[in-house]
């Protein structure tokens, strides 16, 4: 099956991926299409009735004491549209555009909003012909909800804005043309149905988390390549140690660590070569069990996210209308700020065991492993490109849901910058994969300067996807190339698909 069908209650990070990035279809399930009329109708009376309710006969923010006639609601709603889209900067990727769609689709489908069927159907099949509106990543303020950039993901559907079709960015009237699809015209509560809400930090996240899980499997891949490059000690992975302080991340890394060298004739027990090793590896289980420990959190307040209702005014079943913050992304905030902080530290002791690779004062290796140093540098500015982005991620670390900044003539008085949180974390992730990618190269490179040796039944398998593509360095090479090779191994799943053929990599 290549559809994914939404309903609002249960989509998953996994069908999230699956649209974002492998062009499955998107479909509305009977139930929720039934909930959707079911809410317009409630809109329909209200404006029949010519009831006062906010964001469907009154106007929004500081204006939601301006009453609007019927005749003109439909001006209002594309006036909003195109008021709002004030976004700037360089657009999400098309797979983010995709997300973001997705999820506002799927909150929408709960039935809680009031958009009318037909304009919600144009949303997905959007998504479904490949019109992706172009999004500028800045912009919003993380409540109310994801006003600007959302704006700009609805521009398309009223022939506005502009949209990347088959490749080719076009107007977006043009685009919708070519797909096939009809100019929407909005009515009532439609506009503020579509941008209110927090879809745009939520996708940028979500698509983040997924990322982080496989790179949690990575880290532990890497470190237990270095501690064989090292001759490491096993002792410290002893699940008496960690039964003691049962920390669940923690405990699943020391069993991982094992796993992945089970049968290594590399690693040592505690006083063969020394008593104990440095934290970069001695600590591996509290480190990356910490942050595993966090990802697990995070993942949980998207999965909630995701499936839930986000935009203000709420229409209730009972045929109510009422005005909460649900929009606010302060759950979202502090989940990324969590998140790139928890990644980061991936990265930071990534680096240091990087370190205690190439540094000969640290091992018994090559200075740099290479051969004939002085005449080849090896892998000397590897660690000085990772420090890099190590020294990077701790700025953009700084959290972004302490600050706030009010909006709307102080009637928005308190903001979350989630969506700001959330893109920190997607270039914290980044970097933390670049980082990764250059200690298993390095790894790679020192297991080979040792021979004799068998390697663990895990990390033979790594060490056997990383040398299908990058052989050992004699001499110096444009490593930027080697670097990215290993990188997109990472990225496309090469390496823990590899590894989990033999040992299952728990996260």
């Amino acid at each position: 099956m290549t559809v994914i069908q939404i309903n609002g209650n249960d989509l998953t990070l996994e069908q999230i991926v699956k649209v974002a990035r492998k062009g499955y279809r998107v479909e509305l399930t009977k139930e929720a299409e039934e909930r959707v009329i079911k809410s317009r109708n409630i809109v329909d009376e209200i404006v029949d009735n010519n009831k006062v309710i906010y964001g469907i006969t009154t106007g929004f923010g500081k204006f939601s004491d301006v009453t609007i006639s019927g005749e003109d609601c439909k001006k209002l709603q594309k006036n909003l549209i195109i008021s709002h889209a004030c976004g700037t900067g360089k657009s999400f990727s098309n797979e983010i555009v995709k997300t973001i769609m997705l999820l506002r689709a799927n909150a929408l489908a709960k039935g809680y909003s009031g958009i009318r069927l037909s304009t919600l159907k144009t949303l997905i099949e959007m998504i479904n012909k490949g019109i992706n509106p172009v999004i500028p990543e800045k912009g919003s303020l993380g409540a109310s909800g994801d006003l600007a950039p959302l704006s700009h993901m609805v521009l398309p559907m009223l022939g506005e804005g502009s949209a990347e079709f088959n490749g080719e960015i076009l107007p977006g009237k043009i685009a919708m043309e070519k797909a096939g699809l009809e100019i929407v015209e909005l009515t009532a509560k439609e506009g503020l149905a579509l941008i209110n809400g927090t879809q745009v930090m939520t996708a940028v996240g979500a698509l983040a988390v997924y990322d982080s899980i496989n790179l949690l499997k990575i880290s532990d891949i890497a470190a237990a390549l270095s501690l064989e490059a090292l001759r490491g000690i096993r002792d410290a992975f002893d699940p008496r140690i960690h039964i003691l302080r049962p920390h669940r991340g923690q405990m699943q890394t020391a069993k991982n660590i094992l796993n992945l060298t089970e049968g290594s004739t590399f690693i040592t027990s505690q006083g063969e070569i020394r008593v104990q090793d440095a934290y970069s590896l001695r600590c591996v289980p509290q480190v990356h069990g910490a942050s595993k420990d966090a990802l697990e959190y995070i993942k949980s307040k998207v999965e909630i996210e995701i499936n839930s209702v986000t935009d203000n005014p709420i229409v209730t079943e009972e045929g109510d209308v009422i005005s909460g913050g649900n929009f606010h992304g302060q759950p979202m905030a502090i989940s990324f700020d969590f998140l790139g902080i928890a990644m980061a530290e991936m990265a930071s002791i990534s680096e240091r065991r990087l370190e205690r690779l190439i540094n000969y004062q640290l091992n018994d290796l090559p200075a740099f492993l290479v051969k004939e140093g002085g005449l080849n540098s090896g892998f000397m500015i590897t660690q000085y490109a990772a420090a890099a982005l190590v020294s990077e991620n701790k700025i953009l670390a700084h959290p972004a849901s302490v600050d706030s900044i009010p909006s709307s003539a102080n009637q928005e008085d308190h903001v979350s910058m989630g969506t700001i949180a959330a893109r920190k974390g997607r270039d914290i992730i980044e970097n933390v994969q670049r980082v990764l990618a250059t200690e298993i190269l390095a790894s790679c490179q020192a297991i080979d300067f040792r021979e004799g040796y068998t390697l663990g039944v895990g990390t033979k398998e790594a060490y056997k996807v990383v040398r299908e593509k990058v052989q050992f360095i004699e001499r110096d090479v444009v490593m930027y190339i080697e670097l990215d090779k290993v990188t997109n191994l990472i990225a496309d799943g090469s390496i823990v698909e590899s590894v989990e053929q033999k040992v299952k990599v728990i996260v």
